[in-house]
């Protein structure tokens, strides 16, 4: 595992930003493609308008970029709530991907036949074994990553990529990666801000293990594949980090 503390928020963006343009260099120089899943929440608001515009934006061959998400609520795309609608505001109407590029998660209707589709969509793009170039994820109070809430059948999950989970505390479904496809990923990215989220950050990295609590200990890719980017509220009770991450490593 590796983990920088960035001073705040802005940092902790910009560095993302230049962690995606590397990636994407390194991924499209390699393959001739780019696949990433984005995540939700607020934290990544700010990486997507510095990656909307220059200097970021340009660093990108954004016609050979192949979008995807990490999880999403099951409302319309329309719906505030929705990590799709969030990105293209933010990002992708900013950017020239081309729209038979970009898989979002609809699941409005019935959630179990929406993580269905979404299973084998992964499976026809990705195909075997099913490895995305970048995974973008955040935290949250309560443990969870993606749609990994604490407690949900979804956390034993081994054979499907993405699946379903009802969030009760919330009466709402979501659709989610699941752990393994997750795990799988070149390069999977922790992006947390904030103080409300520094003892969970530190309850993940340095607890003891307990996934049904904390579902984020999940995300256990080989350790050269997993970054924890934090702002310094965030990282104020894990102890000092490892050297700050650069864009431009090899992250194969």
């Amino acid at each position: 595992m590796r983990m920088a503390i960035h001073p705040d928020l802005e940092s902790l963006s910009r560095a993302t930003a230049a962690l995606f343009t590397g990636a994407a260099g390194q991924a499209i120089a390699k393959t001739g493609r780019f696949t990433v899943a984005l995540s939700g929440g607020s934290t990544p608001r700010r990486t997507f308008e510095l990656l909307a515009a220059a200097p970021y934006r340009d660093q990108v061959r954004w016609e050979q970029v192949h979008v995807f998400w990490g999880d999403e609520r099951c409302v319309p795309p329309d719906d505030e709530r929705s990590n799709e609608r969030m990105a293209r505001r933010l990002l992708l109407d900013h950017v020239p991907v081309p729209a038979a590029q970009i898989y979002p998660m609809r699941c409005a209707g019935n959630p179990a036949e929406a993580a269905a589709r979404y299973d084998a969509l992964l499976h026809r793009e990705l195909g075997e074994p099913g490895v995305l170039d970048l995974v973008l994820l955040g935290l949250g109070e309560n443990g969870h990553t993606a749609s990994l809430f604490p407690a949900t059948p979804v956390l034993a999950e081994q054979t499907r990529w993405a699946a379903e989970v009802y969030v009760a505390e919330q009466q709402m479904h979501r659709v989610t990666l699941t752990a393994p496809c997750i795990n799988r990923a070149a390069l999977v990215v922790f992006q947390v801000a904030g103080a409300a989220k520094a003892g969970v950050v530190r309850d993940v990295i340095r607890g003891p293990r307990d996934p049904q609590r904390l579902p984020a200990q999940l995300i256990q890719p080989p350790a050269d594949r997993l970054h924890w980017l934090l702002d310094a509220a965030a990282g104020a009770l894990v102890g000092a980090p490892a050297p700050q991450v650069s864009g431009s490593q090899d992250h194969r």
